[in-house]
């Protein structure tokens, strides 16, 4: 009989395990390289996201989460896109489209600004904002100020927007 002892190297691990095999939180969150919680907090925000939980709340991502993890954390640190923008690109297009910029497809403008509809997004964006949704009960600090810091990026764009002198001819 022989034994096969796991030696805690998470990147050697990767590399040996197949394509097909689930990956623990860990890994997944080295691989992005991005905190745990961020990944436990986009759970909350991105309902397309379901990992395989076992007992203990131990979570296993399949390799399309993995895809869509990787879109993910390429259109929001990438692109620049916000929260609110990538659950409308998941609600429009679908968890396909960005588990395949996760695995490396051309973002390219979302449909409806190709047709021009640009303006109108920016209409919305400086309409005033409903009230804030309650927290979620259960989250820690850490995930709530990560996402008062993706917020306040959020706003600090759009600020950085507005304040751009208008472009000739418009």
């Amino acid at each position: 009989m022989s034994l096969e002892f796991h030696n805690g190297d998470t990147e050697a691990d990767m590399d040996t395990k197949s394509a097909d095999a689930f990956r623990t939180i860990s890994e997944v969150a080295e691989d992005l390289d991005i905190p745990q919680h961020v990944l436990r907090f986009w759970e909350t925000r991105f309902t397309q996201i379901k990992p395989l939980k076992r007992g203990g709340g131990r979570r296993y991502y399949r390799p399309d989460d993995v895809a869509l993890l990787k879109g993910i954390r390429r259109l929001l640190y990438g692109e620049g896109y916000t929260i609110k923008g990538l659950q409308r690109i998941l609600k429009e297009q679908g968890p396909r489209h960005v588990q395949a910029i996760g695995r490396g497809a051309p973002v390219g403008p979302a449909p409806a600004e190709a047709k021009g509809a640009a303006a109108a997004r920016a209409a919305s964006e400086a309409a005033p904002r409903p009230a804030r949704a309650p927290v979620p009960p259960g989250l820690d600090d850490i995930t709530l100020l990560t996402a008062v810091m993706a917020e306040l990026g959020e706003c600090k764009r759009i600020l950085d927007r507005a304040l751009q002198p208008p472009a000739e001819g418009a």
